[in-house]
């Protein structure tokens, strides 16, 4: 069995594997097994080898682009960019923002990030549009077929999102070859 990038309980602890009832049928495949009051429990081991190939995907990339319309996330966002040089959109995110060159905050990034596929709809087909990779946070409601890259988590949870992403930056820091000191309550994770 290879080892995991953060131990298991690491994961638990911050409720990465927690999902929901309402499991869609292309999260299905990222469901370890589902309990008997039916809530779905995420494959842990699957997550840690697709963050480590998210951060493959990210490293070489200057041009990144964030985006969360949640607010469990606003924290872990903003320092995932800080860290990573990223660009950051929290709350709305206003349309053209990729696809019209004549709009104040135009950007066009080489890679985009969601942390929730539903609420994030507007960047993903900006992207779709525009041919930008896209690698999206996922929990078991949540539709993935525009997604390049799904990362199956518990994107409901501040503190999975803020493990997450600090674990997601270092590993894209290591790869590049950069320092890195930031720690996961840097990012919102808190006891």
């Amino acid at each position: 069995m290879k080892k995991l990038l953060l131990t298991r309980e690491k994961y638990l602890s911050a409720g990465v594997h927690i999902g929901m009832t309402s499991k869609t049928s292309d999260m299905k495949r990222f469901i370890y097994k589902v309990r008997p009051n039916g809530m779905a429990v995420l494959n842990v081991g699957l997550l840690d080898r697709r963050i480590a190939y998210a951060a493959s995907m990210i490293a070489p990339k200057k041009s990144i682009l964030i985006v969360s319309k949640k607010d469990n996330c606003n924290d872990a966002v903003t320092k995932f960019a800080e860290t990573t040089g990223s660009r950051a959109i929290i709350g709305r995110f206003m349309p053209g923002s990729l696809t019209n060159p004549t709009f104040g905050n135009f950007f066009e990034p080489e890679i985009v990030i969601v942390t929730d596929p539903f609420m994030d709809k507007q960047v993903i087909r900006e992207a779709i549009q525009m041919r930008i990779p896209i690698i999206g946070f996922a929990g078991t409601y949540n539709e993935t077929s525009y997604l390049d890259l799904v990362l199956p988590c518990n994107n409901k949870g501040k503190k999975s999102m803020a493990l997450i992403l600090w674990l997601l930056a270092k590993l894209v820091a290591e790869k590049r070859g950069q320092s890195f000191s930031a720690t996961p309550e840097d990012f919102g994770y808190a006891e």
